[in-house]
């Protein structure tokens, strides 16, 4: 046992402790909020990265609509004398729970997700558990990745190509948010092909030949990457800068993984619209235009389980699959609507001005992050000693 007062430690965007019942809270509030159906089918999903944002709510979506089986991938931090558990190890104790009170069938893996030794641990787990896979669902998102073929270690970096980048972009370091400035140098050659290296397609590829080698692909097998386009008003950082160069690179391994699979199988990337995310707020310029998304749209932005529920939807065949021309799936169409876009560029023309008017905005983003971490949840004790000490899920426990 290990009771103490956890209290939040925050600099800005950065929040260093997570509260164990608060993550929980909000697993459990998202589980509730997914309408309850399963059609029988149980499909084997391998889903990587399910511990936060869109790959926990495609994981939260798929267990109670559709009653899906297998295994989910993560690297979360355990509890230390100085620190509490990473929140994405309580948010997977939480699933874990509910999965097992709805009767699923559904493990979780705590490994390092890139390197061969994971790899090997976790389909080792599915053959001997499982079998064949139905869904593979990539949705990691780290700092740096280990090519397990050279060892090379990669870091990602969030910067322009070609030119550098001055946007206007939230500044949370005092009492009330408020419009600063950001200023970014343009990435090298080598930093660009470190960030495709580490948010691009090579580890996708690398779990799809994995699982093909072991004869572990279910006919009909499908294969979907979390992608994101986003507005022109954010691209010279985002789809313009060195992630939408690796985004790019995830979405010709799709084609090229699409090809390899033929008859098999097939493979897509899905582009979701904006969320709040612990990766997102790390992105200039992001936390400002989400704030004036969600003071345009209101209770019309879309929850990450709202488009994990469209994407089911249209990998099951429930829904037409919705396709751009470039063959990706799209659940962007309520960000990108004209009319939402117009009135987000008529706040961004005069960024403090439109803070004025999207204060609640503003101030809604912040709580968002809080709550990524389990912080000002409704419903949650913070005055209350946590049992701060969560075991990892054991399979069959």
């Amino acid at each position: 046992m290990s009771l103490r007062q956890i209290d939040p430690k925050q600099r800005g965007f950065l929040i260093v402790n997570s509260h164990p019942d608060g993550a929980a809270e909000t697993v459990h509030r998202m589980w509730e909020q997914i309408p309850a159906r399963t059609d029988g089918s149980s499909p084997v999903v391998l889903l990587l990265g399910h511990s936060a944002g869109y790959g926990l709510a495609t994981l939260l979506t798929g267990l109670r609509r559709h009653g899906i089986r297998g295994v989910g991938v993560a690297y979360e931090g355990a509890e230390t004398e100085r620190r509490t558990a990473t929140a994405g190890w309580y948010r997977t104790a939480a699933a874990d729970a509910l999965a097992r009170h709805a009767g699923r069938d559904f493990v979780f893996v705590n490994t390092d997700a890139f390197s061969e030794a994971g790899k090997e641990q976790v389909l080792a787990l599915v053959e001997e558990r499982y079998g064949k896979v139905d869904y593979l669902i990539y949705s990691l998102a780290a700092p740096r990745r280990t090519d397990p073929a050279t060892g090379t270690v990669y870091h990602s970096v969030i910067k322009p190509l070609g030119a550098p980048y001055e946007a206007p972009a939230l500044d949370f370091s005092g009492d009330a948010p408020k419009v600063g400035q950001v200023s970014l140098e343009p990435a090298t050659d080598e930093e660009r092909h470190a960030t495709e290296q580490v948010m691009g397609g090579a580890d996708w590829s690398l779990w799809v030949k994995a699982l093909a080698r072991r004869g572990l692909l279910a006919d009909g097998f499908t294969t979907v990457a979390l992608t994101y386009i986003g507005s022109e008003l954010t691209a010279p950082i985002y789809r313009q800068g060195t992630i939408g160069a690796a985004k790019e690179h995830l979405e010709r391994t799709a084609g090229q993984l699409d090809v390899q699979l033929g008859d098999t199988g097939r493979a897509f990337t899905a582009v979701a619209g904006a969320a709040v995310t612990q990766a997102s707020s790390a992105i200039p310029s992001i936390a400002l235009y989400t704030a004036f998304l969600r003071t345009v749209l209101q209770d019309g932005f879309r929850t990450t389980a709202e488009q994990a529920g469209e994407l089911w939807e249209q990998l099951t065949g429930a829904a037409p699959l919705v396709l751009d021309e470039q063959g990706r799936i799209r659940l962007d169409g309520w960000e990108l609507d004209d009319e939402v876009q117009d009135r987000v560029r008529a706040l961004w023309a005069d960024p403090e001005a439109g803070l004025e008017h999207a204060q609640g905005g503003a101030d809604w983003f912040m709580g968002q992050i809080r709550e990524l971490y389990g912080w000002d949840v409704d419903g949650v004790d913070y005055g209350r000693p946590q049992e701060a000490t969560v075991a990892w899920p054991a399979p069959g426990a």
